[in-house]
């Protein structure tokens, strides 16, 4: 299939996939190896990943979104039968791995973010930079919209949304602002109203680190709820492992703390001798370590890549390894 692409064609071909060089590298693929990607997104991971496996490992890729399938079996389509694609979402792992019995997985990859094509296309409602209808579903065909929550919920428990899953200090402020606007239907009516409830921009840490829109964290934590992102995040981890060999490694890409600590405290955790409670003082739990982390600390892209890349400045990523 010829050299490996490198980051720099893969964004000459219009997609940027985010530490692309480091998920190589971490996951150490092998030819012959088999793997899971489970966020195809623009398949840019996934063509790595074939070309790393040559000329017959195999990959199962899943996705959500019907159009981002469409895509990576365009683009994967000279591989013909290495690939295995289906559209679902990750939290369904353990299942589709047996109906396309697929083996046992040298390397899983999950990226977290959402891809440039989502975001550039003003009709799935996940930026407001276009207008577009609020709906913000990875996948069109299921589940609410972002319209049905900020119509249909109180204020009480849009405000709840906006702090749990956007960490938004002004929730309550948001809520009530949302909720007086009356219903919304498309993303600049959202960030006008939430715009005009916060005015100007966010800080971080007590310090203006960069200009953030004031519907950002707002944006944010609507997307989640919608998807119930860690909801499926939290479900996929246990799976991911079940779907190693032992020496095989999942890799993890996540863009939030959120999402951040959960992969970390499930890291942690399976990596345990014990996972008693710190005051028992005896050990019943049984608990046999699953893991090895690789990753102590997150890596974090380079200075260079968030250059050419500004959407990957908050990536973190982290590695474990199956026992």
């Amino acid at each position: 299939m010829g050299v490996r692409p490198t980051q720099k064609t893969v964004r000459a071909e219009g997609h940027v996939p985010v530490m692309y060089d480091v998920v190589l590298a971490q996951l150490a693929l092998k030819p012959g190896d088999h793997v899971i990607d489970g966020t195809l997104g623009g398949a840019g991971h996934a063509l790595g990943m074939l070309q790393a496996t040559a000329p017959d490992g195999r990959l199962l890729g899943l996705d959500s979104d019907p159009k981002a399938i469409a895509r990576a079996r365009e683009r994967l389509a000279p591989f013909r039968q290495r690939v295995v694609l289906v559209q679902s979402s990750f939290r369904t792992l353990e299942t589709v791995v047996c109906t396309q019995h697929f083996p046992s997985a040298d390397g899983v990859l999950l990226d977290l973010g959402l891809s440039s094509y989502q975001l550039a296309a003003p009709e799935r409602g996940f930026s407001f930079v276009k207008d577009g209808p609020l709906d913000m579903r990875f996948d069109p065909d299921q589940g609410q919209t972002a319209a049905d929550l900020v119509n249909q919920l109180s204020e009480e428990e849009l405000a709840e949304i906006l702090y749990r899953y956007g960490e938004e200090r002004k929730s309550r402020r948001i809520a009530r602002a949302i909720v007086a606007a009356g219903p919304l239907e498309t993303t600049l009516e959202l960030a006008d109203v939430i715009a005009r409830a916060v005015g100007g921009s966010q800080r971080r840490s007590g310090r203006r680190t960069r200009r953030l829109h004031p519907a950002t964290r707002s944006f944010q934590a609507l997307r989640i709820a919608v998807n119930d992102e860690l909801g499926a995040l939290e479900a996929v981890l246990p799976q991911a492992v079940g779907a190693l060999r032992p020496g095989g490694r999942i890799v993890v890409i996540s863009f939030h703390s959120l999402e951040d600590r959960v992969v970390k405290r499930f890291f942690r955790r399976e990596a345990k001798d014990c996972i008693c409670p710190p005051e028992q003082p005896v050990c019943n739990c049984q608990h046999q370590p699953t893991l090895r982390v690789i990753t102590r600390r997150p890596l974090r892209p380079d200075e260079l890549e968030v250059a050419q890349n500004p959407r990957a400045r908050s990536a973190r990523l982290r590695v474990a390894e199956r026992l």
